[in-house]
């Protein structure tokens, strides 16, 4: 049985895996610096779940590639990202070196990237390419134990036939099966985790994993993480665009819009009564199996080079007053353990 260290405790609460504290990610442009992840601070507790939500352009794939230190050439990093890497050891992952992060990457921090046909390669075996993610943290791993590894790695995210798909392409499975295939890559570096003997929390995130997969396989795919979550001891950061989505598989909900997190707290308040009119703005857009009329948010996402000076969601907000051109509003408390970046709360 899997052994989960106990979490430890700080000023009488749970200290956390994953602590964000002001992050901020720029990038150089021809017009300038922009910044794509703007001051966003998050806690994530050993053993939870996070759903980062928000359209396309909000941030979300940028702040979780700086999560896992891939961000492009020329990127810079502020704030910190402290990672508890053992109960007893933390880390700043906003100022690691690229050496440190060989050694992270993959064991106790792992990512699912959105496109499977993208973060796949197309000319090589499933599993090879499983092989080539164990072989990055177990070098001396080969052979026999190699292959069994691989196995285990695909019969984990529940692939049938894993000695079948480990010798097929790519392009011989369905998107399901691809996205499975990711899972296991990602969770196939921790060796320790494969014995179930880990003591050490680990964070998966998970970058709209369940993108153009039909309502079914999509079921699948979230059972699957929850199920892993549980085996497992994962923390997961789930990142989409779909609110449906995060009540299945969050504990608490971050809405990101333009860098900057506009609503945070409980997924079961903040999906039943929002406080940011962007989330509400979601909300109202997201289709639902109940009759209703589905209200698109006018307008779209402003350029990061082109930022109103106030509240960046005011110019597409049909509750602006003065106050929200004025200055960049602060997470107000609208509940215990719910803020929202709005003056109107």
């Amino acid at each position: 049985m899997l052994s989960i260290a106990r979490p430890q405790l700080y000023d009488g609460r749970m200290t956390p895996l994953l602590d964000l504290r002001g992050l901020m990610v720029e990038l150089p442009t021809p017009e300038g610096w922009v910044r794509p992840v703007n001051g966003v601070s998050l806690r994530l507790e050993p053993g939870s779940s996070l759903g980062l939500v928000g359209e396309s352009g909000s941030g979300k794939t940028m702040l979780s590639l700086a999560m896992m230190g891939l961000l492009p050439p020329g990127a810079r990093v502020r704030g910190s990202a402290l990672f508890a890497s053992s109960p007893a050891h933390t880390l700043d992952l906003a100022t690691l070196r690229e050496d440190d992060w060989i050694a992270l990457r993959g064991r106790r921090i792992a990512m699912v990237f959105q496109e499977p046909m993208t973060a796949l390669n197309p000319v090589m075996r499933v599993g090879t390419q499983i092989a080539e993610a164990i072989r990055a943290h177990c070098p001396r791993l080969g052979g026999e134990a190699l292959d069994r590894a691989v196995r285990e790695a695909l019969t984990r995210a529940a692939v049938p036939e894993p000695e079948l798909r480990a010798r097929q392409y790519p392009h011989e499975l369905s998107g399901g099966l691809r996205q499975r295939v990711l899972i296991a890559m990602a969770l196939a570096g921790d060796q320790e985790a494969r014995a179930g003997s880990s003591a050490e929390a680990r964070l998966l995130i998970a970058d709209e994993p369940t993108t153009a997969l039909d309502v079914t396989v999509q079921k699948q795919i979230l059972d699957l993480l929850a199920q892993l979550r549980r085996e497992l001891g994962l923390t997961l950061l789930f990142i989409t665009h779909d609110l449906g989505v995060v009540a299945q598989v969050a504990d608490r909900v971050a809405v990101l819009y333009a860098g900057r997190i506009v609503e945070e707290g409980p997924t079961a308040e903040v999906l039943r009564a929002a406080r940011h009119p962007y989330t509400v703005g979601l909300l109202r857009a997201s289709p639902r199996l109940v009759r209703h009329t589905v209200e698109p948010i006018p307008g779209a996402v402003p350029a990061l080079d082109a930022l109103p000076p106030g509240c960046a969601f005011a110019p597409r907000c049909s509750l602006r007053v003065d106050a929200c051109d004025a200055a960049v509003p602060t997470l107000r408390d609208a509940n215990p353990g719910h803020q929202a970046r709005c003056v109107l709360v």
